[in-house]
């Protein structure tokens, strides 16, 4: 896969490095000189000092040929351009983007560009703390299809009993991302164990969510 990344701080750079380290090309659009600097010195990626709001930059950057867009800078407004940029003038068919002010996720997703606020993921995590055994939603994707949620699975006094993932009753269309059990993380595979305490990582559609709470906390 190859992503086009504009905006190469701290979250720009973590998804350039984790993106390369996971064998994908990666080129960054960056428009301080030392951020480039810093992440030709910390990353295999392209960096191409510019604007990625200026056609030439996504030029020389190969956009045409991107099959994911990425905007991470911290002004919403430069986002929005730059994703429209990439899907209208070069095609890039998927465009995903920061978004730092949580009324403008509307505005992004009527245009076809898949928001992520920070800022609102962080009020939900912090509303949803103490929720164990509660579906708690993490982001939205393709204009709310589909949805990245966690369940925490209660532990003690009547906590469900550990199982293997292949024997849970989940839909087809749910899919288990990740299990994370203290410090480490399980990457789910049929014969691993579903235990009490553990957070669970899925994606899914909004209408299976009962039912995949029903499944995971062993309830009929």
């Amino acid at each position: 896969m190859y992503v086009v990344i504009a905006g190469g701080g701290k979250i720009g750079r973590y998804i350039a490095r984790d993106m390369v380290e996971k064998g994908h090309e990666v080129t960054v659009v960056e428009r301080i000189g030392s951020r480039c600097e810093q992440l030709v010195a910390e990353t295999d990626v392209l960096v191409i000092e510019g604007d990625a709001c200026d056609v030439r930059y996504l030029e020389q950057a190969h956009a045409d040929r991107a099959d994911v867009f990425v905007a991470t800078t911290h002004e919403d407004d430069d986002n929005l351009v730059s994703c429209q940029l990439a899907k209208i003038e070069f095609g890039v068919k998927r465009a995903i983007s920061r978004v730092n002010t949580p009324k403008n996720v509307e505005i992004f997703d009527r245009l076809g560009i898949e928001p992520v606020s920070s800022t609102r993921l962080i009020s939900e995590l912090l509303e949803n703390e103490f929720s164990i055994g509660e579906l708690i939603h993490l982001t939205s994707l393709k204009g709310g299809r589909v949805s990245l949620v966690e369940l925490r699975i209660p532990s003690g006094p009547g906590a469900p009993r550990p199982r293997a993932i292949e024997k849970l009753d989940l839909p087809n269309e749910a899919v288990l991302v990740a299990i994370f059990r203290g410090d480490e993380t399980v990457i789910p595979r049929g014969g691993a164990q579903l235990l009490p305490g553990d957070e669970v990582v899925l994606l899914t559609s909004p209408d299976l969510e009962h039912r995949i709470t029903s499944s995971l906390l062993g309830r009929r």
